[in-house]
């Protein structure tokens, strides 16, 4: 499980949602066999998307982040719920690439690729989902991310996403932060949350060593602030044997016939979570007929 706390502060001009979720990466990395760069940019793609989902008050209400800018990773996609459940994948999970000769960090960036876009989605159950997207500016994820919502939501933002992989393969924390000003933020206030941002200690380091709530106090540091709400989140995938044999369904009567000619069950398998089913032909043909 993972844990998403969204603080304001005291006096209203900032807010902040701040995300650990270890066990929701390490997930995904088993389920989808990830490389470690993999792991490190499906991760922070869903941290983020967690983040931005979690506020959304629309009972089932879905957000998506996806990124695609030409790297060798492909597509990296994260959808979440209204309450920070969170799954995705990455098109191509058994790249990897060296670390970066500069730091030592894994090259996220050279993996998902700066020549794109990041598009963020967001379904609220009416006829078209609201869709906005931006150019990639590093390829990084947390830097994108507040691109987009200076660009295209108009919001002052700030964003830390972090991954990191122990030497097994593993993940050994990951998580995030979002914090946005107000309009009416004083000068005074966007100055001390730049310079904490600045000072702050590196965000995997947070995570692994102390625990959610000192991401806060080091973002916010000097700025009086309260918790407004906290919660568990997972990864969650909500696919199931209904959803595929609908899905079945909405193919035309030709392509039902050919994957039914020889008798055999069609195995249908979840992108999401590798779960698979399958589904008979007899079920498929009076499922069909009804």
């Amino acid at each position: 499980m993972g844990e998403i706390i969204r603080a304001v502060s005291d006096e209203d001009f900032v807010k902040i949602s701040v995300i650990t979720a270890r066990d929701v990466a390490e997930r995904a990395r088993r389920i989808h066999g990830l490389q470690p760069v993999g792991t490190a940019a499906l991760g922070r793609t869903l941290c983020g998307a967690a983040m931005l989902g979690e506020v959304m008050k629309e009972e089932r209400a879905q957000l998506s982040i996806r990124v695609n800018g030409g790297g060798p990773l492909g597509t990296v996609l994260a959808i979440s719920d209204s309450e920070g459940n969170v799954r995705g994948y990455v098109e191509n999970p058994e790249v990897d690439l060296p670390i970066r000769e500069s730091d030592g960090k894994l090259d996220v960036g050279a993996a998902v690729g700066r020549n794109g876009l990041l598009t963020v989605s967001r379904d609220l159950g009416l006829r078209e989902p609201y869709t906005g997207s931006t150019e990639l500016h590093s390829g990084e994820i947390g830097e994108d991310l507040v691109a987009y919502l200076t660009e295209s939501e108009q919001l002052g933002a700030a964003c830390g996403l972090g991954v990191l992989v122990d030497t097994d393969c593993s993940v050994k924390a990951a998580g995030g932060f979002i914090v946005q000003l107000m309009p009416f933020a004083p000068e005074e206030t966007v100055a001390q949350l730049e310079d904490n941002i600045f000072m702050m200690d590196q965000l995997t380091t947070i995570l692994d060593e102390d625990d959610i709530e000192e991401v806060i106090r080091q973002v916010l540091k000097d700025i009086p602030w309260h918790i407004v709400e906290r919660h568990s989140v997972e990864y969650r995938c909500d696919c199931s044997r209904e959803k595929v044999t609908r899905a079945l369904l909405s193919l035309s009567d030709d392509d039902l016939n050919e994957l039914t000619a020889d008798g055999a069950p069609i195995e249908v398998s979840c992108r999401f979570c590798d779960a698979i089913y399958s589904i008979t032909a007899e079920e498929i043909l009076k499922m069909a007929e009804e």
